[in-house]
Formats: structure tokens, C-alpha cells, sequence
């Protein structure tokens, strides 16, 4: 038994004795870092250091030809623009025939020639080169963003433009900056997929994947310099004397990404339609009587006896809810012109408004409206800000909302519905305003739940 123990203790010697010398090493190469950090003046508060590594240096190097490189980079612009308009025109040719082979040629030069080409042409024109004047600022900061994101087309998009002449632009800057959404940066693995396709080519079919993003805060989300997919059988719209009231056209949808695959299959009687708002919005039959027709409850009101209030005055506004457009469409009765909010919740909303010949607007509740000040005639809301949502977040809707109703428009808070125990806060939320009542009325909706409509006035503010 002692001869057995002996090696194994002579082993652990040496184990014991391996991990101090390599313990040794570390530290001394750790205070041999240290020192060089220091004696270097990393430690202190040294300007010239910090100008070196956080600023760009100056690339018109002794001995390096800038403008010869830039007129280089000219030239083969120059070549591959001409050689692109000889490929265009050939296969311009080739569509006018009808041999077969020559058809043949003529797809695979669009699809393994052109495209590519097209790609590459423009990724080339993309390069920002320094101009041989020199470059405009040698301490400019680095834009924020630009390293957080590993796709190029993303790097690309929130890359400042500068103005090709060198001057201000119209809009008075140097620079144009494309902007995305501040939570883009917490969805950059659903962004990168967003943006990783061939510059030219068809884009995914992925709608659903961008109104996630846009639901979540990524937004505004960047452009895309691909060709978006419509459906494949797509038809002509019926024309607007029969598009307000009819369903449209079954094909000129693209369903892939619905439950549904077809306008019939979205009836409120299908428990399977995919979607749960505005439940019957699709059946033509029930949007008809809509805002026509009086009814028992006292928080329905008419479009005509809304209207009667300012006679003559509605001309434009914005309908702010979930819908198909039929708010918009008796509008539209009346010559008021009326832009429709809408997303995409497990049916195609915007398809069918823009279908009806109505004006859908892709927004979500978290964005800015896109009007000026004091614009709009009337807002009408419905279905959408109910008492799901939170005060502070109805604050800045309600105040956007403010900004754009012009002095003398209409808000139309249509069926609200809460907790009867949360009344009296929305009420506030709708009163601070201190707009005129015109119209303001409060039905049960359940043993727990209450209905609340108002037409409410903008006061004039002339400060």
C-alpha cells in the first residue's frame, strides 16, 4: 500500500509545482502590461492620445494619388453603365423573338447576368470615396450605430448622405440622415434578417416579420432596395362606383402569411378567420348600415347628425381604429376626404381599404402621426384605443392627436369601452383638453363594463 501512494504523491508534487510557475508568468506579463499602459500616459488625462485614437486621420497620405483613384473609379462607373444599356437592349431584342433558345438566353441573362450586375453596379456607386479636395471634417465623430449591426444594407441605409454638390440642401442641412427606431438596436437579429437580401432582387415575402418589428417599437424601419411581391394573378380593381360596397377580388391578395385564403373564409361566423378584432368588418352586408342608421343605444351616433354640428366644414380628417374603411367610405359619401389607420392583425386590412378605393395609412400606436399642425377637420377613433391602454401612453396619443386637429375640429371618441371602476380616469384623460361638448353619452356594455361616445370640440388657442 505505501509503494502505491508514493508516485501519486510525487505526481501531485509536480502538478502543484506546474500551476505556481505558470501563476508566475501571468502576473509578471500582467505587470509588464501595466507598466507599458502607463509609462504611455493611458492612465492620465492626455488630449493628444485621445485625438489619436478617437478621431479619423487625414487620408491624403504623401504618395498616395487620391484623384487618380477617384477618376479611376469614374471611369469604370462610366464603362459599366454603357455595358448595362448594351445587356438591356439586347435582351430588349431577344422578348421580340420567338425562338425558343433565344428565350431561354434571354431569362438567363436577366437572372445570371443582369441582376448580379445591376447588384454590383450599385454597390460600387455606394462607396464613399474621400473627394480629392480632402475630406470636409478630420475630427468628425463616428455615427452612432453604424458597428452595432454585422448586415451591410443596414450599415448602408443609417450611413449620412452627403449632398453630391457640396452645398446645403433645400432642407437647410449638409447631411441627410435616415432614421429606424431606437428598439431596433433590442431587435437587431429580426432587423439583420429584415435587411440581408440582394440589392435589386425580389424581397421576401415578409410583411409579417416587418409589422412585428414596427409593433415593438422598431420603427420607422429602414427603406429596402428590393422589389416587392404582389400576387401573381393579379386583376384590375373594380372601379369606384362599385368598389365602396363590394368585396374585392380574391386574387389580388397575397394570403400566404394568413390563416385564411380568401375574403369569404374572414366571415365573423368562421371561428378559424385568424383574427379577433373588428370581428365582421369583412362582411359587406353588416358595414353597409354602419354610422346610418339610428340605434337604441344612446352612444351611437349618426354621421349626419355629427356633421350637423359643423355644416360643411368636415372636408378632411383621419379615422383612427381597426377597420376595413367604412368609416372612411361614408365619409367619402358625404366629399370628405378620410385617411384609414390599419395594421395587418391575422387579416389584410390595408389590401381591403386600398381595394375599396380608400386611403390606408400603415401605422401603429406607437408612432407620430405624419400631418402638421392644426391640419385635420376631424379624428374619429374606434375599436382600437379602448381601456386596454395605459394612461401615460393615451397622454401622448391624445396630445398628438391635439396637435393636428386644426381650432374648431372634431374628435369623435366612438364607443369607448372600460372598466366601469377606470371611468372616471379616461374621462380625464378626454376633458383635460377642456374642448366644447358637443355630444357625450355613456351606455353599459356588461355587468362590469361601460360604453362611453363624445364629440368634443378643439377650442381656438389664438396665443
Amino acid at each position: 500500500m505505501g509503494r502505491s501512494c508514493l508516485p501519486r504523491w510525487r505526481l501531485g508534487r509536480v502538478m502543484a509545482g506546474l500551476q505556481v510557475i505558470l501563476g508566475l508568468l501571468v502576473i509578471t506579463v500582467s505587470l509588464s502590461c501595466l507598466y507599458r499602459f502607463h509609462s504611455s500616459g493611458y492612465f492620465l488625462h492626455n488630449e493628444d492620445i485621445c485625438r489619436n485614437i478617437y478621431t479619423i486621420k487625414d487620408v491624403n497620405h504623401q504618395g498616395f494619388d487620391l484623384k487618380a483613384l477617384h477618376d479611376r473609379v469614374g471611369e469604370v462607373l462610366e464603362k459599366m453603365d454603357n455595358l448595362y444599356e448594351k445587356l438591356e437592349k439586347t435582351v430588349k431584342e431577344m422578348e421580340k423573338s420567338k425562338d425558343g433558345s433565344k428565350k431561354e438566353m434571354k431569362k438567363f441573362l436577366e437572372d445570371e447576368v443582369m441582376k448580379p450586375f445591376y447588384s454590383a453596379h450599385i454597390g460600387l456607386r455606394q462607396i464613399r470615396l474621400p473627394k480629392p479636395e480632402g475630406i470636409r471634417n478630420s475630427t468628425e465623430k463616428e455615427e452612432p450605430l453604424i458597428n452595432k449591426f454585422l448586415i451591410e444594407e443596414i450599415k448602408q441605409y443609417i450611413t449620412p448622405k452627403e449632398n453630391r454638390v457640396g452645398k446645403i440642401n433645400m432642407f437647410g442641412t449638409e447631411r441627410v440622415y435616415n432614421t429606424i427606431g431606437h428598439a431596433c438596436v433590442l431587435m437587431k437579429m429580426e432587423l439583420e434578417k429584415y435587411m440581408d437580401y440582394d440589392v435589386g432582387a425580389y424581397c421576401d415575402d415578409d410583411w409579417n416579420l416587418a409589422q412585428r418589428l414596427i409593433v415593438n417599437g422598431c420603427d420607422p424601419l429602414p427603406r429596402r432596395r428590393c422589389l416587392t411581391r404582389a400576387s401573381m394573378t393579379y386583376q384590375k380593381p373594380y372601379p369606384i362606383n362599385e368598389s365602396l360596397w363590394k368585396l374585392p377580388d380574391d386574387r389580388n391578395v397575397r394570403w400566404g402569411n394568413y390563416q385564411c385564403r380568401n375574403f369569404a373564409c374572414l366571415s365573423s361566423k368562421n371561428p378559424k378567420r385568424g383574427y379577433t378584432k373588428c370581428s365582421g368588418c369583412f362582411e359587406m352586408e353588416k358595414e353597409i348600415g354602419k354610422w346610418v342608421k339610428n340605434s337604441s343605444l344612446l352612444v351611437d351616433f349618426t354621421i349626419d347628425d355629427v356633421l350637423r354640428v359643423k355644416q360643411g366644414e368636415i372636408r378632411i380628417g383621419l379615422d383612427y381604429g381597426v377597420g376595413t374603411g367604412t368609416f372612411a367610405a361614408r365619409m367619402r359619401e358625404k366629399n370628405a376626404t378620410f385617411v384609414t389607420t390599419a395594421l395587418n392583425l391575422g387579416a389584410p386590412f390595408n389590401e381591403m381599404i386600398a381595394l375599396r378605393g380608400l386611403i390606408p395609412l400603415y401605422i401603429s400606436v406607437n408612432q407620430r402621426l405624419p400631418f402638421f399642425d392644426n391640419t385635420m377637420d376631424m379624428i374619429h377613433t374606434a375599436g382600437l384605443m379602448d381601456g386596454w391602454i395605459d394612461l401615460l401612453l393615451m397622454d401622448f396619443v391624445l396630445y398628438d392627436w391635439d396637435r393636428v386637429l386644426r381650432p374648431g375640429g372634431l374628435l369623435w371618441i366612438d364607443r369607448f369601452f372600460c372598466k366601469k371602476k377606470d371611468l372616471d380616469d379616461y374621462m380625464y384623460m378626454f376633458l383635460q383638453f377642456r374642448y366644447k361638448k358637443h355630444k357625450w353619452a355613456i351606455s353599459p356594455k356588461s355587468k362590469d363594463e361601460v360604453y362611453l361616445s363624445a364629440l368634443l370640440e378643439k377650442p381656438p388657442r389664438a396665443i
